[in-house]
């Protein structure tokens, strides 16, 4: 029987993904077969998971989808010896009104499966105050279980000898404490880490990320600290529904922004998926019934999008018999013109009217509830679809037919609607599940 535990902290940025990566691959290293899941919507961590354990990794979500979406995507970790959820921001950091299953937050998916939580702690500018903090996230929600702390970017000795008597005073378990070490450090961008196809020596950080954290951290307490689980998947399996049945899908460091389990969906309900690169100038496969186009960064590509004739000469040539959609970066290549940061205009596909700037950013980032308005690839008219937009795009034109009524977690109504023209669709949100 597996056991399980969840890896969050007080806030984002304090180090979770790292030791999330060191334990996956020191376990690894030792034998263990280790699954990895992502609290929350996040299109990049669950890459570096899969770099970490050799196993494909999934994104759990407790607004987007119900108990048994959850237990179906966390049952492949049955056969695991071990099993870590990475979390997102702070633990109980979600959004004020209740989704499906949940408010979003990482606590949502350790008292569901009834996983210890072990806290990553930054004592950066405090001592003993490091533990008041952990003590309070232990005592705030009765169904979240603390199983310990791992201090990290820790200043001295003395430093760490501070926080663990106050940790231990507070009857709360220390596996380790981190120094500041740069060689580990996972780098960023504006949407978060560079993404782990992206870096060539991702498999030399992650093993250098386990040694550091091996010597530091009692791994051996860690997995004693796991609760063993069990679950029973549900029968009816994903709530999703593919596009088509032969789907050309937009995949290269551009197009990469989609959930694992939206794809394993596709392909459990018998779908074909037919990769492509725009980057490398291909157009959709003409065999294909369907065209998806991914977020991901068309902004940082967008004269060489520009300027690959053939790839938007093929879409525009395949959106005029056959659906095409695109989610967020995806719906910005559909449109008109993308202007970059440095305010250069490129023109994009042209199958929808949509233009959009990245010469004044803002940041757009929340749960979205989209009630259709008109018919997408999979989805009919009324469908409730659950997702999460993420981007810092501004809407410079939108004229194409609205596409749905988008609400953020709110209740409120917001302006990315998405558009459709034709057989051509588009959202700035990323689909995680419809509506059951």
């Amino acid at each position: 029987m597996p056991a399980g535990l969840v890896i969050s902290a007080p806030a984002s940025g304090v180090g979770k993904t790292t030791l999330t990566l060191a334990l996956a691959r020191a376990w690894r290293n030792r034998g263990l077969h280790v699954q990895c899941f992502k609290s929350g919507p996040d299109y990049i961590d669950p890459a570096f998971h899969a770099a970490a354990t050799g196993h494909a990794s999934v994104n759990v979500d407790s607004w987007a989808m119900d108990r048994a979406t959850i237990a179906h995507l966390v049952s492949r970790g049955l056969d695991a010896d071990i099993v870590l959820a990475e979390g997102s921001m702070g633990l109980f950091d979600g959004v004020a009104a209740r989704g499906v299953s949940g408010t979003g937050a990482t606590a949502d998916i350790a008292e569901m499966l009834g996983w210890p939580v072990v806290l990553v702690i930054d004592p950066s500018g405090q001592a003993q105050t490091a533990a008041a903090i952990a003590a309070g996230l232990r005592d705030y929600r009765a169904g979240v279980r603390l199983a310990g702390v791992v201090l990290n970017r820790v200043a001295s000795p003395r430093h760490e000898d501070l926080v663990r008597c106050a940790l231990n005073d507070a009857g709360i378990a220390m596996f380790g404490a981190l120094p500041r070490h740069a060689e580990i450090s996972l780098p960023k961008r504006h949407l978060g880490l560079v993404q782990a196809e992206e870096q060539a020596e991702i498999g030399k950080l992650i093993d250098e990320a386990a040694r550091f954290v091996s010597e530091h951290v009692d791994l051996d307490a860690v997995l004693r600290s796991a609760a063993a689980w069990s679950v029973q998947p549900a029968a009816n399996g994903l709530n999703v529904t593919p596009p088509g049945q032969r789907i050309a899908l937009a995949r290269d460091t551009a197009f990469s922004f989609v959930y694992p389990h939206m794809l394993e969906a596709w392909r459990a309900a018998g779908a074909e998926i037919l990769t492509f690169s725009p980057l490398a100038d291909e157009a959709p496969d003409a065999s294909a019934d369907v065209c998806w186009l991914p977020g991901g960064y068309p902004e940082l590509h967008a004269s060489k999008i520009a300027a690959n004739a053939r790839f938007r000469n093929g879409l525009r040539a395949f959106a005029e018999t056959r659906p095409v959609h695109g989610e967020c970066g995806g719906y910005m290549v559909l449109g008109t013109a993308l202007t970059d940061a440095d305010g250069i205009r490129h023109e994009m596909t042209g199958v929808l009217g949509l233009e959009t700037s990245f010469a004044k950013r803002r940041m757009h980032l929340g749960y979205r509830l989209a009630a259709l308005a008109a018919p997408m690839p999979g989805h009919q008219v009324g469908a409730r679809l659950r997702g999460h937009e993420f981007h810092y795009s501004t809407i410079v034109a939108q004229p194409d037919t609205p596409l749905a009524v988008v609400q953020d977690a709110t209740g409120a109504v917001i302006a990315e609607t998405g558009s459709r023209r034709g057989h051509a669709t588009g959202t700035f949100f990323h689909l995680i599940a419809e509506d059951r």
